[in-house]
């Protein structure tokens, strides 16, 4: 292994591919901060320029800087806007936006960089050492088990719920995945609840969705309630208070530990990736959390913004384990960067770190290189990102209308999307002011339709549903999933009784 570090620092560190990780780091970070483009459309778009490149080690890593750079600058427009910039960064803007609300978005935009900074570079430094290893245990993952994931990943509703709220966070959840219902199944080619509609042969873009439950419901907000706006905006687009103290130092460290590890391990399992990372990033931390934090999250914790924005970054650095030592890609992402890797006549498998070593080498050490560029470029533009809050209100409306618009837009290149977009904002919008939250909508939407398939794959490989205790892995997630649900309401009533007795 210490060769094939010095083999890949050595490759790494030549003029042309610190200029490659760089030009992607750069690039990743900006079109992560546009709602609605995101990492698959770029990484498309620019295959011909990394073939053209003719070194198939400096593509990769070009490739790679864009992906782990979308993923990294896709928290600013979740932080300020409350529109997340990639499907990753959905969690960070539970309480990334609440914080700059408080006139705090350098602080929060700096606690995103910090945490998405050692999420990747503990992610990397993981990916060094437990590559082959973690291979072999990615390979004993099959539909019964990522079923299983998923149900672990819905169990985590109650962290989304609020004090009260567990019913209506259950309905928002059964509705999210009734949408992801729309459409034709992998498994079943017959159209589903499209209404005749050939635009949602489909089903619902993520996209969509996710502009209208969280940037059109502001937009709106702000319109409905100008004076509130204002003063809940208060000093938004003040900068001070951009340093992290110690105490809050000290608070997000062990978050920041553990989700490394988490969010690592769940990359490493192909299907899973980023978004999954993420939703269970916050709701673990929030589970775990003492009783007076838990009221916190949802409304500025730094915890519950640290934990999603490490979990994501280490995630795709993980999702790099199956993709390079299996030749199996974890996302739509990174079955692009598959396909760029066979255009470019490099086999990834097992084979890889024999036969390419400089090539499986250079991409994990570009990691690291390009998490420090990015933690370098971004601390220092985050006063002047921050300045975008103090835009004027009659600015800021049409600026988050008309990236909203955009993005939808653009990520199917339909105009039927944008109709899909006004409707599910103003039914969001009304779901809004009634009280219902709306993030187990997305995390149902998001969870469904991967839940549908590989319980359809599980049920047809046993001949039924004995899959759930036969398989030793499923059992053991089921029952984490059961934990997810039972350990929070366990606890509310348990501090309930004690409250009694004290009384």
């Amino acid at each position: 292994m210490l060769d094939g570090i010095i083999l890949g620092l050595s490759t790494a560190l030549t003029l042309k591919n610190l200029i490659m990780v760089m030009a992607g780091c750069l690039i990743g970070t900006f079109i992560g901060m546009l709602p609605g483009l995101g990492p698959m459309s770029i990484i498309a778009i620019m295959i011909p320029v990394a073939i053209n490149l003719g070194d198939p080690a400096a593509a990769l890593i070009m490739l790679a800087g864009v992906y782990y750079g979308a993923i990294f600058g896709g928290s600013t427009s979740s932080i300020l806007i409350n529109a997340p910039g990639v499907a990753g960064t959905v969690a960070t803007s539970f309480d990334g936006y609440p914080m700059a609300r408080k006139g705090l978005a350098g602080k929060a935009l700096a606690i995103a960089a910090i945490s998405s900074f050692a999420g990747g570079t503990i992610g990397a430094i993981l990916l060094f050492g437990f590559a082959p290893a973690l291979a072999s245990v990615a390979l004993l993952f099959h539909s019964a088990e990522y079923f299983a994931l998923m149900v672990v990943g819905l169990s985590a509703i109650a962290a989304f719920a609020g004090r009260g709220k567990v019913a209506k966070a259950l309905l928002m959840t059964i509705l999210g995945l009734m949408m992801a219902t729309v459409g034709e199944s992998a498994l079943f080619n017959a159209p589903r609840f499209t209404l005749g509609i050939q635009d949602l042969q489909s089903g619902l873009s993520f996209i969509t969705l996710a502009m209208a439950i969280f940037a059109l419901p502001e937009a709106f907000h702000m319109v409905l309630n100008p004076a509130r706006s204002e003063r809940r905006r208060g000093s938004s687009g003040d900068i001070s208070g951009l340093m992290i103290t110690k105490a809050e130092a000290r608070t997000i460290a062990p978050v920041v530990g553990r989700q490394s590890i988490q969010g690592f391990l769940i990359g490493v399992m192909p299907g899973a990736g980023a978004t999954i990372a993420s939703f269970l990033g916050y709701a673990v931390e929030r589970n775990i959390a003492k009783a007076d934090e838990q009221q916190a999250f949802g409304k500025g914790s730094i915890k519950g913004l640290a934990a999603p924005e490490t979990a994501n970054n280490a995630a795709c650095t993980g999702s790099f384990v199956p993709l390079l030592t299996l030749g199996i890609p974890g996302s739509g992402t990174t079955a692009i960067l598959l396909g760029a890797l066979i255009a470019l006549n490099v086999a990834p498998g097992p084979r890889l770190m024999v036969d390419r070593p400089e090539i499986f080498w250079a991409v994990i050490v570009s990691m690291y290189i390009g998490n420090m560029i990015l933690l370098i470029l971004n601390l220092p533009l985050i006063p002047y990102i921050a300045k975008v809050l103090a835009v004027p209100r009659n600015y800021l409306i049409p600026f988050i209308l008309f990236f909203t618009l955009m993005g939808s837009y653009i990520g199917q290149n339909n105009p039927t999307e944008l109709l899909i977009l006004v409707g599910l904002g103003v039914f969001a919008t009304v779901m809004r002011f009634a009280g219902y939250p709306l993030a187990p909508l997305l995390i149902g939407f998001i969870l469904g339709g991967m839940m549908e398939n590989n319980f359809a794959r599980a049920v047809n490989l046993t001949d039924g549903v004995a899959f759930m205790w036969e398989r030793p892995g499923t059992l053991l997630l089921l029952a984490l999933g059961i934990a997810l649900i039972v350990l929070p309401a366990w606890r509310q009533r348990r501090a309930r009784v004690k409250a009694n007795s004290g009384g």
